[in-house]
């Protein structure tokens, strides 16, 4: 610890700012701060160098940098999950998502984690379920591609527009679709907290005037992908659920809306109609 910035002035200032869990983000910056001083050179200078560096640190903090920027990680489901500058980052809310998933993936079963982001939900979703599995992701944003292949691993995870980028062998084979995609309307956007307004890519909040425009292309595309009795779960707010499901409902999928007060998340369940297929060797 710095006697330069006692941790007692961390917290203060943090809480200022309106840190609501002061103490634990300035434990969070001064690790990391040490760890940063400590890979550039060790020496004489660690100090000084660890010094400079949680100053830096919390000065973006109180600016309103989202603490998981600033870190290069967030926790997701129990997982440190790699996450770059301006990528979503992962809410806690989403666990809620993997956990209405994982009783649905099998031992060979094809996973996809489409609007991926971080790949949060798919490395949740590996770290809970049997192997071997065949998981993939896919994301438009570069910089959310970037760290999802630090995620998941450079091969799992494909850049380009919803379905685009995925192997067309996979068409009728998927057997778990997860997917958080945007689903803020554009004119709500900027009632959002600024840690994500401004410190977030748009593209990963905007869900057009609705919030739904990519619900209803992925309820348009998806039939095509899913397998006969697979699932297509989606996250998506308390008051667009309904909505969500008339969306799936339409495109010919069994449907039904499941809620967390404990989360307060909310995830459409849809199904294929059809047999399953047998997961392993198919």
């Amino acid at each position: 610890m710095s006697a330069a910035l006692p941790f007692e002035t961390i917290v203060a200032r943090l809480r200022a700012a309106g840190c609501v869990f002061a103490e634990d983000e300035a434990r969070l910056l001064l690790e990391a701060s040490a760890e940063e001083a400590s890979a550039e050179e060790a020496g004489a200078e660690e100090g000084a160098r660890s010094s400079t560096a949680l100053e830096q640190l919390v000065r973006r903090r109180v600016a309103g940098e989202p603490l998981e920027h600033l870190l290069g990680w967030a926790e997701f489901d129990g997982l440190r999950i790699a996450v770059g500058p301006g990528v979503f980052v992962p809410r806690r809310r989403t666990v809620f998502l993997v956990a209405s998933a994982v009783p649905f993936v099998r031992p060979g079963a094809v996973v996809v984690d489409l609007c991926c982001g971080t790949g949060a939900v798919g490395a949740a979703i590996l770290a809970r379920s049997p192997e071997p599995l065949e998981l993939w992701a896919s994301d438009l944003d570069p910089a959310a591609v970037a760290s999802a292949q630090q995620n998941l691993g450079a091969g799992r995870v494909l850049e380009g527009d919803l379905f685009e980028p995925l192997p067309a062998r996979l068409a009728g084979r998927v057997d778990v679709l997860v997917v958080n995609a945007p689903y803020v309307p554009t004119d709500a956007i900027r009632t959002m907290p600024p840690e994500a307004r401004l410190h977030e890519a748009h593209v990963a909040l905007d869900g057009g005037d609705d919030g739904l425009d990519l619900h209803r292309r992925i309820a348009r595309e998806a039939p095509h992908w899913l397998a006969p009795g697979a699932r297509l779960l989606i996250e998506t707010s308390r008051s667009q659920a309904k909505r969500t499901e008339g969306l799936l409902a339409d495109a010919g999928l069994t449907t039904r809306i499941r809620r967390s007060a404990a989360f307060d998340a909310t995830v459409v369940v849809a199904e294929r109609p059809g047999t399953a297929r047998s997961r392993l060797g198919a």
